[in-house]
């Protein structure tokens, strides 16, 4: 059976205020279905997940792959059918799984869920194709009833709740064209090909169509848009209550815009499905008609059990876009003329906003859901407020049920207080980009955000007083503990440091097994809590490097649980054992590296990434690492592999090229890169040379050249400078092949790279796509900037100073998304000993011996 959550941020959100945590340990309730306090059946193995419940007869012969059962259900209905699937399924020895809990299914099935597995609440897998058709009609008979969303990616049975799709019934996995490892299935060849699970339903071209599912494949083919007096051209967006459409009025040949309600898909916080939400918005609209801030709503009908509501189309760009766009402090060195223009038409377009909110209010409508994704501004000037789904009227003193997690507004907030604060949110949010949603973290925080825009923009005398006043709420605001702590570029390197050690450790939770800091929340992901990138070696690794100091209990928990890692633990130098190995031999703890390393030679590799994240660099820059001990064939064979399957400057090679998005030092050719300059290195092989050239070039064309001057990652919808992905991740790697190899243009390349690293504001704060890896390869004449910058997200957490993560919506400590990422960063620029990341030493003296820390091993700062 297949172990693949495909749970967002948002369920991990559930279980604790401060930090991401699985879903299973929310404090307040327990909302695990009942069917899961069954005793698991004699003769039968059982796996839990934070997500799923899997249950299978322990000497049955499973398939590897096959056509499996899904069962869709809605809450009022789900206790039922998990009874009727147990008992079904116990009964017959079929393996089957399930959502453990009513939280996690509403997060599954959530406007924002992914809409390739929403809907589905247990599956069954039926132990062969011969059985398939007999399941199916009897289970469809003990179900007959049931509603629950339509699941896109199946073919749905009959009208009942059953889908079917063909697919992997164990985790297998390949590397797709796209350089990406994916779950697979074996094609007719027995070669393993991607397990395609996307929102349409697609049947492997090998694989016949059982004819008693002909019937309903022609079901699912009838319904169509031929009958109705609307042309869909294209597709605008997509959620998983249903789509976005862009089409025409055949008979006006007006363009409109149709918005689809999925049937019990798409749920918000109140339970309430699309269909209840279209409706909802029909009823609003009507109630705001002729007024100019909002469309026109034009029509209402029904197609195939989806809802639809056509309204006017507005042509215009969202105010997110614009604020993209026009926002000074994301390119280098913004003139005083500029950021005085980005002044003036912020505060236009926030006086606009203003007034759109007032006339909503005035015919009795609170909208709900106010940020810059909401609002439409056309090019002749006109402002339009969009989706209001979560609308509610003023005399129900209500607040959002489904909002933007930046704007939301604190439980104390009701009625029009709802969009009063939202509306104080992007006053500072135009100035601070999604800052605004670290404010609950620390009540003093909307006033030092609108501090520090006052000291970067040249704002009016008090520009946004009245915003920090509405953010703080009229009850007596408990002070900002910022002022007490240190800050970086404001107090001392020692004093930071010691601050951002001490909310570390503050968070540590040795007693427990999955993790020992908090992090991002691939940290549940199997070997997370122990890897670099978000487990505890990487939190060790940045408090020993900066001289923050060795703590043997926590190392302790690090050797026991690598020692005996959990099922499916990558080998992966970031996020697996590889990068494990490497921490323990720096810690000291050669005999254990060892033996991980040695676990790792004995995995396969056949399905592995390229890149150094995850992939063949990072485990063969590892095994140069350890040639002493392992030799250096081991990493001269990753070596080969990863020349083979990377290609040429020419070639559409796996990684960084074709239709792969990513670039960069983590996931793209400039890993590959930096482990043919090894190799070179210990070897003199000028081709290795040639090679590591090749894959930076491959990079290098995933670049573009904005107008300020820099180079960044293009991936087509948005540009990237960061470290995982973006810039200064390829600048690491191409100074080091400057250092052996002089080329004026990847010179200028080089350059153009670096420049990112003078823009003076970053979404995030973390050291893979954030703020802190900037500090890893900016311009000496950026510095400063970029480490007073950290001020922005910092937050106070256990008498230290703490980071949000990815997303911002949780605080992390750990090492790529976390305040041990901020350390490592800050540490790379203040401390004696100035940290590198593993493998990127100087590029000037590139055979300089690494940073050591492993001579003092039981002291502590």
């Amino acid at each position: 059976m297949t172990v693949n959550d495909e749970a967002g941020y948002e369920v991990y959100c559930l279980a604790d205020r401060l930090f991401y945590d699985k879903p299973t340990r929310h404090p307040s309730e327990d909302t695990d279905f009942p069917v899961t306090g069954r005793t698991v059946p004699h003769g039968w193995a059982h796996e839990p997940s934070d997500t799923w419940m899997y249950y299978a007869p322990s000497d049955a012969v499973v398939p590897t792959q096959g056509w499996k059962i899904h069962v869709s259900s809605c809450l009022a209905d789900a206790e039922r059918v998990l009874e009727t699937v147990w008992d079904f399924c116990v009964a017959r020895g079929l393996p089957f799984k399930y959502l453990r809990s009513r939280n996690v299914a509403v997060m599954f099935n959530a406007k924002s869920a992914f809409r390739g597995s929403s809907g589905k609440l247990a599956t069954i897998y039926p132990l062969s194709d011969e059985r398939f058709e007999a399941v199916l009609a009897e289970l469809d008979a003990l179900l007959r009833g049931v509603v629950g969303p339509y699941i896109l990616s199946d073919l749905r049975y009959g009208d009942g709740p059953l889908y079917v799709r063909y697919g992997g019934f164990t985790e297998r996995f390949c590397v797709a064209g796209n350089g990406e490892r994916v779950l697979a299935i074996e094609d007719a060849d027995g070669t393993l090909v991607p397990d395609v699970r996307g929102p349409t339903f697609a049947l492997p071209p090998w694989i016949p169509l059982p004819a008693f599912l002909e019937p309903h494949l022609a079901a699912r083919a009838a319904v169509t848009t031929t009958d109705l007096p609307y042309t869909i051209e294209s597709a605008m967006q997509f959620s998983n209550g249903g789509g976005v459409y862009l089409g025409r009025d055949n008979r006006s040949g007006e363009r409109v815009v149709l918005k689809e309600g999925r049937p019990h898909a798409g749920l918000d916080v109140a339970g309430r499905d699309a269909v209840t939400r279209i409706g909802h918005e029909y009823d609003v609209l009507t109630r705001l008609a002729g007024l100019d801030v909002v469309p026109a709503v034009l029509d209402r009908f029904e197609l195939g059990e989806h809802h639809f509501l056509v309204e006017e189309f507005v042509d215009g760009n969202p105010l997110q876009r614009l604020l993209v766009h026009r926002y000074p402090l994301t390119h280098p060195d913004p003139s005083p003329e500029e950021l005085a223009e980005y002044v003036d038409w912020a505060l236009g377009m926030l006086g606009k906003v203003a007034s759109a909110v007032d006339a909503l209010h005035g015919r009795g409508v609170v909208f709900n859901d106010l940020h810059p994704e909401n609002i439409l501004v056309t090019a002749e000037g006109r402002l339009a407020l969009i989706d209001f789904e979560v609308a509610t009227l003023v005399e129900d003193h209500a607040r959002s049920t489904l909002a933007h997690p930046a704007f939301t507004a604190p439980a104390d907030r009701l009625g029009v207080d709802v969009d009063r604060y939202a509306l104080a949110c992007m006053y500072l949010g135009m100035f601070a980009p999604q800052a605004t949603i670290t404010a609950p973290f620390d009540p003093g925080k909307a006033r030092q955000i609108a501090e520090y825009a006052a000291e970067v923009f040249p704002l009016p005398p008090g520009a946004l007083d009245e915003a920090v006043r509405t953010i703080e709420g009229d009850a007596p605001a408990k002070p900002s503990r910022m002022a007490e702590l240190p800050l970086p570029g404001v107090s001392t390197w020692d004093d930071v440091r010691a601050a951002l050690r001490t909310s570390i450790l503050a968070a540590a939770t040795p007693d427990r097994d999955d993790r020992l800091f908090p992090g991002d929340v691939a940290q549940f992901l199997p070997g997370g809590g122990i890897g670099i990138a978000h487990g505890a070696s990487g939190v060790l690794y940045a408090l020993a490097a900066t001289g923050a100091g060795r703590f043997p209990e926590h190392e302790d928990w690090l050797r026991k649980h690598a020692l005996a890692p959990a099922d499916n633990t990558p080998a992966g130098f970031y996020n697996g054992l590889h990068g494990v190995a490497y921490v323990l031999a720096e810690l000291g703890h050669h005999q254990d590296a060892l033996q991980l390393v040695e676990r790792c030679l004995a995995m396969p590799v056949d399905a592995t990434e390229l890149g150094l994240h995850n992939g063949l660099a990072g485990m063969g820059l590892n095994l140069l690492h350890f040639r002493d001990d392992v030799g250096i064939e081991p990493a001269m064979r990753a070596v080969d592999q990863v020349a083979d399957r990377l290609g040429g400057v020419t070639d559409m090679p796996e990684i960084s090229g074709g239709d792969h998005p990513r670039a960069g030092l983590m996931f793209g050719s400039s890993g590959p890169a930096l482990l043919f300059l090894h190799a070179y290195e210990q070897t003199g092989d000028s081709n290795l040379l040639d090679r590591a050239e090749v894959a930076l070039r491959q990079d290098l064309r995933r670049c573009m050249r904005p107008e300020d001057g820099t180079l960044q990652v293009d991936q087509g919808w948005r540009t990237l400078p960061y470290l995982d992905e973006g810039s200064v991740g390829i600048a690491l790697v191409l100074a080091r092949y400057l250092a052996h190899r002089a080329d004026d243009e990847l010179a200028e390349a080089l350059t153009r790279l670096r420049g990112v690293t003078r823009s003076s504001y970053f979404v995030q704060s973390g050291l893979y796509t954030g703020r802190a890896g900037m500090l890893l390869c900016a311009e000496p004449s950026a510095v400063d900037m970029l480490v007073r910058g950290l001020c922005w997200h910092a937050v106070p957490y256990g008498d230290g100073l703490a980071f949000p993560g990815n997303q911002l919506l949780r605080l992390s400590m750990d090492f790529a998304t976390g305040t041990a990422g901020v350390l490592f960063a800050l540490g790379a620029v203040l401390h004696d000993e100035p940290v590198r990341l593993p493998f990127l030493a100087d590029p000037k003296n590139p055979d300089a011996p690494r940073h050591s820390f492993s001579d003092d091993h039981s002291k502590e700062v």
